[in-house]
């Protein structure tokens, strides 16, 4: 089993990565976070590896930190929630908000994520609730962010939206903005364009 990849990056699309080590090329799809975490094609990369085998594939799935991973197995884990479920999860929540809203029952916030519903966003917050380990619990706490200017954030997400981006696209945009220190809504919004560009 593959449980860790470092090497040079040398393709790189938003659910996939593709890293040269010592001349083989290794495909790993990848969530949102840990796609926008990454440099440019040809810096050097180290990333943890859930290897996942079925009969008929044998797929990498990377990740930037060791909180990505760990909710990772434990969402597949989840009768109903298979890895390109628990990807799209990873990449419409940050692992530190998914964990804070498992632990706090906020069923609303995990349905907000594209492609869970209802019915699967209980599942997930009953059957994760007690099955987090520690270490989920003391990495969210060191991720907290700083409290941020909630309606500016509201604001700004809302014209992202409203011009046709992706709410994970838009989120993350945003979150960029807010940590810019931008001083007013019109250099926070140019700037989470600009985030959004590149």
């Amino acid at each position: 089993m593959i449980g860790q990849l470092s090497g040079r990056l040398v393709d790189k699309q938003p659910n996939r990565l593709v890293v040269d080590v010592h001349g083989v090329g290794y495909e790993l799809h990848v969530p949102l976070s840990t796609f926008y975490g990454l440099g440019d094609i040809g810096v050097d990369v180290s990333l943890r590896v859930h290897t996942h085998v079925r009969e008929d594939t044998l797929s990498l799935f990377g990740f930037a930190t060791k909180l990505e991973l760990l909710v990772f197995e434990r969402l597949i884990s989840i009768s109903g929630v298979g890895p390109r479920l628990a990807l799209a999860v990873l990449s419409g929540i940050e692992s530190p908000d998914l964990v804070r809203a498992v632990r706090n029952g906020d069923v609303a916030r995990l349905t907000r994520i594209p492609g869970v519903g209802k019915k699967t966003a209980e599942r997930i917050g009953l059957e994760l609730k007690d099955r987090l380990p520690s270490e989920c619990d003391q990495a969210s706490r060191e991720d907290e962010p700083v409290p941020e200017d909630g309606d500016n954030r509201a604001d700004m997400l809302s014209a992202l939206l409203n011009l046709g981006y992706r709410r994970p696209l838009a989120e993350r945009a945003v979150d960029v903005a807010l940590k810019s220190g931008g001083t007013g809504f019109e250099d926070m919004l140019r700037q989470a364009l600009r985030e959004l560009a590149k």
